[in-house]
C-alpha cells in the first residue's frame, strides 16, 4: 500500500495509513507495517500489509503487481492508467471502466454500493457525506481556518453538543450534536480552511470506531472480487499491491 508522507485519513483507528505515523498498526487483526522499497517483500512474506510512503506509486515497476487498486478517493483520476500485466481497479467517481481501469467500484451509499462496473463510470461526486442516523453533512468537522491542529478529544470519546473537540490554531471546533468522535485527523497534518478534519457519529457507540464500516467493507470486498474475477480471466493469481488508504 502506498501513502502520503502525512496521510490525511480521518478514521485513523481503522486505516492502515496510521502505520506511517506509528510504524505499525492493526485493523481487525490485520497488521500493517511501515516499510520501504527494499523491505516490503519481507513484510508481505510475513503476512503483513507493507505501507510505503510513495505518493506517486513509484514502486509499481519493481513490485510488478498482478492487481492495482486506486483507492485514493480524490473523486478524479490523478494519473492511474490501465497497465499491461496488471488488473487495474478504481474506486468511485472520476474513472471510466474500459478506459482508465479494468473495473470501477461504486462507492456511493445506496442500492448500488459495491457494484462492480466493467463498462462506464460510478456515480458523480455529490459532495454530500453519506447519512448516518439522520445526520449527513453536519456530522463532518471541517477546519475553520488554515493551521495546525490541537486535539482535545480522542477517537472513541463521547461528546455533547457544543463540546470542544479540537482547535485549529486558536479557532475552536465544537461538536455539532451529541455522539461519539469517530474520526480525527492527525496533529502532524497542517490543514486548510474547509478541509475535513473529523467526524462525529450520532449513534454514540465507541465500538464502531475500531471496526471497518459497512461501506468500506462492501467496497473492499468488491475490489477484491473484481481483481480475482478479472485476474482469473487473464490467468493471473491475485492481489499484491493496494494503492491508497
Amino acid at each position: 500500500m502506498t501513502e502520503l508522507a502525512q496521510p490525511v485519513a480521518i478514521r485513523r483507528t481503522v486505516s492502515f495509513a496510521s502505520a506511517v505515523y506509528l510504524g505499525s498498526h492493526a485493523v481487525e487483526g490485520v497488521q500493517a507495517e511501515l516499510s520501504d522499497a527494499a523491505g516490503w517483500p519481507a513484510v508481505v512474506g510475513a503476512g503483513r500489509v507493507a505501507v510505503l510512503v510513495d505518493p506517486r506509486a513509484a514502486i509499481l515497476p519493481q513490485a510488478a503487481p498482478e492487481a492495482i487498486v486506486d483507492a485514493i478517493m480524490a473523486k478524479s483520476n490523478l494519473g492511474t492508467a490501465r497497465a499491461a500485466g496488471s488488473v487495474v481497479i478504481a474506486l468511485g467517481p472520476g474513472f471510466t471502466a474500459g478506459r482508465d481501469a479494468d473495473a470501477v467500484v461504486e462507492t456511493a451509499r445506496g442500492h448500488e454500493l459495491g457494484r462492480i462496473i466493467r463498462e462506464g463510470s460510478a456515480r458523480s461526486n455529490t459532495g454530500t457525506p453519506g447519512e448516518i442516523d439522520g445526520k449527513s453533512s453536519e456530522r463532518v468537522l471541517r477546519a475553520p481556518v488554515d493551521g495546525r491542529v490541537t486535539l482535545l478529544k480522542r477517537i472513541g470519546d463521547i461528546v455533547e453538543e457544543g463540546e470542544l473537540i479540537l482547535r485549529v490554531g486558536d479557532a475552536p471546533v465544537i461538536a455539532p450534536f451529541g455522539g461519539c468522535v469517530r474520526g480525527l485527523i492527525s496533529e502532524q497534518v497542517t490543514v486548510w480552511r474547509g478541509m475535513k478534519i473529523g467526524d462525529v457519529d450520532p449513534r454514540g457507540q465507541a465500538r464502531f470506531t475500531v471496526v471497518v464500516s459497512d461501506k468500506a467493507r462492501a467496497v473492499g470486498r468488491a475490489a477484491l472480487e473484481a481483481a480475482l474475477v478479472i485476474g482469473r480471466e487473464r490467468g493471473l493469481l491475485g492481489v499484491r499491491v493496494l494503492r491508497g488508504p
